[in-house]
């Protein structure tokens, strides 16, 4: 007995999806869209109670990856690392902040 393998070839398949969730400890959120031939763009983030935000836009493509974030979280400061860049508006005043764990 053999067997004959014989691929199938689909046709590129766009989708897009996301979700909004927001409850008493804050929100958060992702939406994303892609074109079915390798190109994705959206975005996800979250703010907590405290009004603290992150918000993350990326594409990824033959170009590679790259994401845009915009903050106000403390410690954070205007940078571009990694082919990232990230805009913060967090205060900048020079004492600890102590780290919080979920």
């Amino acid at each position: 007995m053999s067997y004959l393998f014989v691929p199938q070839h689909h046709h590129p398949q766009p989708y897009k999806f996301g979700y909004e969730v927001k409850d008493h400890h804050g929100s958060q959120h992702r939406h994303e869209h892609g074109d079915g031939h390798g190109h994705v763009q959206g975005s996800y983030g979250f703010t907590d109670h405290r009004g603290v935000h992150r918000e993350v836009h990326y594409v990824a493509d033959h170009h590679g990856f790259r994401a845009t974030v915009k903050t106000n979280e403390p410690g954070t400061a205007n940078q571009d690392p990694a082919h990232v860049n990230l805009h913060s508006n967090a205060h900048h005043d020079h004492h600890h902040v102590p780290h919080h764990h979920a």
